[in-house]
């Protein structure tokens, strides 16, 4: 076993609801435990910070700052930080923009600890897109002194690598994909207890499952339309809406439903976790999200995981991933290559439940948990040499 390393680990929130990040830093600080590192998280109290790394874990602990994401960190909450980076190997930070990593990212610098940041998407072309001016600004001031003396910057993915590049040392990058903590998929959960906790899973339908937060980028307009579009054509699908978003644009997306009379047809289920998560995923026939861009999109392997094929945009760095699967149909954004992509799954009866055992097949093979907690913990132990050599 290579000798244990001492990791930190810093984000803003530990809130599942608000996408993918809590849930790649959770899955990774757990395989680190694993392997027998001694991990720390600094972070916010969030509600998705396990139980058990408050005292009972033996390798992982959490340490909990100002529930804040956009102001600095007191000189006291600093002052133990920089306590606790002087006997830490190496810092993983997951984001860019966020106050908190800044002020640790400094705070590595100034006593010599190698720090390495995962991207989450934010540098993404379609990202830097949104209120650009005041990204690059951010960039100039602050942001490519944080990457540029990173030790590492990881990607999720190729095309992510290939976009977000342009705004740090293309010799930094580093691809990894998220850790998915596949065992929960090992055995098939059933439908039952998603069709128990929700009785209108009972009816007969091909069921489109939106399996993410409800946010503009995400596509729910189109997929809603797509549906739309189908059942003017006779077809019977049903839209299953399972996580939440802001209440004005959740309130928006239902507008939208009850605009296209498909009041009866689009059922919103609310935020699922969980082994119902699981039991929703495998009640549906598609996973769709006609999403502007993911890095990664964890939703999209855990429905392979559970034998579902899905219907995406060729805008996520995933795609290729996505198509090698066997079971994704990667079309333009827009309503009707989505719904044609739909009734094209639909047309293929008992074939597209041979693809999606195929998907299911490829995502344990290539999204191997112990390979990809190794690769980071070869990352880590190159970066922590560093520190062995400056401490």
């Amino acid at each position: 076993m290579p000798q244990p390393l001492r990791i930190l680990h810093a984000i803003d929130h530990l809130d599942f609801r608000r996408g993918g990040p809590p849930h790649a830093l959770v899955a990774l600080a757990n395989a680190m435990g694993s392997l027998g590192h001694q991990v720390s998280v600094a972070t916010p109290h969030g509600p998705d910070t396990p139980r058990d790394w408050y005292g009972s874990h033996p390798q992982i602990r959490a340490i909990d700052l100002p529930a804040s994401r956009t102001a600095f960190l007191p000189t006291r909450t600093l002052t133990l930080l920089r306590k606790h980076l002087e006997s830490t190997d190496l810092v993983h930070l997951h984001g860019v923009w966020e106050p908190l990593n800044m002020q640790v990212a400094r705070l590595a610098r100034s006593v010599g600890v190698p720090y390495m940041i995962s991207l989450r998407g934010m540098l993404d072309d379609w990202s830097m897109a949104q209120r650009g001016l005041k990204k690059r600004l951010h960039l100039l001031l602050a942001g490519r002194t944080m990457l540029s003396h990173a030790f590492a910057v990881h990607c999720t993915a190729k095309l992510e690598l290939e976009q977000s590049s342009k705004w740090f040392p293309r010799r930094l990058g580093r691809v990894i994909p998220n850790l998915v903590e596949l065992d929960r998929f090992a055995t098939p959960q059933g439908s039952a207890e998603a069709r128990g906790a929700f009785p209108v899973l009972q009816r007969p339908a091909f069921r489109l499952l939106y399996l993410s937060r409800l946010s503009p980028k995400k596509g729910f307009p189109i997929l809603v339309d797509a549906a739309q579009k189908l059942r003017a054509k006779g077809l019977a699908v049903e839209v299953v809406v399972a996580g939440t978003g802001d209440p004005p644009y959740e309130a928006e997306c239902r507008q939208i439903v009850e605009s296209l009379g498909m009041t009866d047809f689009v059922h919103f289920l609310g935020y699922v976790g969980g082994t119902l998560k699981i039991s929703v995923i495998e009640s549906c026939d598609l996973m769709v999200l006609p999403t502007s861009q993911e890095n990664f999109g964890f939703v999209f392997f855990e429905a392979l995981a559970a034998g579902v094929p899905v219907v995406t945009t060729n805008l996520v760095d995933t795609a290729e991933e996505i198509k090698a699967s066997g079971a994704g149909y990667i079309v333009d954004q827009d309503a009707q290559a989505v719904a044609d992509a739909c009734e094209g799954a639909m047309s293929e009866g008992p074939r597209l439940r041979e693809r999606g055992q195929a998907g299911r097949r490829w995502t344990f093979e290539n999204l191997d948990p112990l390979r990809i907690a190794r690769s980071f913990e070869a990352l880590y132990a190159a970066a922590a040499k560093t520190r062995r050599t400056t401490g």
